[in-house]
């Protein structure tokens, strides 16, 4: 464990805490001391939203480092603001976004929250960051909700004041194993040596396991080497077992999964047959098409998503958006699933919003109104979205993970295109996930 930060703030329970019934009930605890007074005794601001002015709210994600990077979601946030408020408003009221870049720090992401604390603003909404259990106790004690994490942290599954609109890491990793345990020999995960890194293996293992699958070989790998000869040979190795069917190689290694694909792809000749499988996050379309189209490594890969692919006519009001305030902005991609994200959880915060009327809107009033039972309908990107805590994932550490749905698509001659109609429910996959 040498060399590694000890960060808790990975996205799934670190393995000296692991959730159960008291963690369950803790989170019970929270939910109820929440609804009365956000913080136990804490006062929640009002004034990003209180008045006539406009509706204050903030979007982060990391910028310009070395790691992974988010730009599209700020910019995307602001071009919907001014989309917004070119239509009137929400309940006439215009929208103002701040944006913070968290730098992927801990530090600068507790910055973030701070500033949204002082800005009073109303909401956090469509957000990136790998810091959850920085930022999250300070919108906690100012009862700011943070509506549409990108999922990367567990602490955006286990707190009360957060309203994730898609399940995250764990449900791309299940959804991804359960697909491959149908579909390939040996199963080779190429993934972060980190704590984060860590928690990886359990989850696409519960959807092998549900398929009947042995579980996948575990090899790790820094997440911000320059090349991974190495770890591409040893996985086309194991993948490549003369006395199995041709296996698939997994590389989960986010912004550095090209890097490993450069590596992977001159490694590759002798071993053809290798599938590769990853999740949305790591591949998007944009890298593909940087890296060769249909003669990219990627070419018949695997990839599990939260959504529908970009080109489903269903993205066509996001496309609206962007088309009318963002034209040219080279940020904000549509295939990105940042900004898709992005998109879904400003349609959450509309309309938790529209749903007040002519009352008060304020970090208060908008976190009553998702407690209540607001079922908000993503015109079929995502199930219909309701926020409860007693909810089937609760026992397992997920009391806040409502979307349990992914999509299975595959790359065909260059295109990520549906492998499969609908969505895929791994709710039982998640229930029997081994973390431990």
């Amino acid at each position: 464990m040498t060399g590694r930060r000890r960060i808790r703030s990975t996205f799934l329970p670190s393995l000296t805490n692991r959730p159960g019934r008291s963690a369950a009930c803790t989170a019970a605890a929270l939910v109820a001391c929440a609804s009365l007074a956000v913080g136990c005794g804490v006062i929640p601001g009002t004034t990003g939203g209180s008045g006539d002015g406009p509706i204050t709210v903030m979007t982060w994600a990391p910028e310009n480092t070395k790691a992974t990077n988010k730009p599209g979601m700020p910019a995307f946030a602001q071009a919907y603001a001014r989309w917004v408020n070119a239509h009137g408003g929400i309940n006439g009221r215009d929208l103002k976004v701040l944006t913070c870049n968290d730098h992927n720090d801990s530090v600068a992401a507790a910055k973030c929250a701070d500033r949204a604390v002082e800005e009073n603003v109303v909401a956090v909404i469509g957000s990136y960051s790998q810091y959850g259990d920085t930022f999250l106790p300070s919108l906690e004690s100012a009862g700011i909700p943070y509506i549409g994490g990108y999922g990367v942290t567990n602490a955006e599954f286990t707190s009360p004041l957060s309203y994730p609109v898609n399940g995250g890491q764990p449900t791309l990793l299940a959804g991804l194993g359960k697909e491959l345990a149908r579909r390939c020999g040996p199963v080779a995960l190429v993934r972060p040596d980190s704590i984060a890194g860590d928690e990886l293996p359990p989850l696409l293992n519960s959807g092998l396991k549900a398929g009947r699958h042995l579980d996948s070989s575990d090899q790790l790998a820094d997440e911000d080497a320059t090349e991974y000869a190495t770890q591409s040979a040893r996985a086309l190795d194991y993948a490549a077992d003369e006395l199995s069917d041709t296996g698939c190689v997994v590389p989960a290694l986010g912004d550095r999964t090209s890097t490993f694909m450069d590596s992977f792809r001159r490694s590759r000749e002798e071993y053809s047959d290798v599938r590769t499988a990853t999740v949305l996050g790591s591949v998007d379309q944009t890298v593909i098409n940087a890296t060769g189209g249909a003669s990219s490594p990627y070419e018949g890969s695997y990839i599990t998503g939260w959504y529908p692919v970009a080109s489903d006519p269903r993205w066509d009001a996001m496309k609206k958006v962007i088309s009318e305030q963002a034209f040219g902005d080279n940020r904000i991609d549509p295939a990105d699933a940042g900004v898709q994200t992005t998109w879904i959880a400003y349609t959450v915060f509309k309309k938790a919003v529209e749903s007040l009327g002519d009352g008060d809107v304020s970090a208060d009033s908008v976190r009553e109104a998702l407690n209540k039972g607001l079922t908000v309908s993503t015109g079929g990107l995502t199930p219909p979205l309701r926020w409860k805590f007693q909810d089937v994932l609760a026992s397992v550490g997920y009391p806040r993970l409502v979307n349990r749905k992914v999509t299975l698509q595959v790359v065909r001659d260059g295109r990520l295109v549906a492998a499969r109609k609908g969505f895929i429910d791994v709710t039982r996959t998640l229930q029997t996930a081994d973390l431990n």
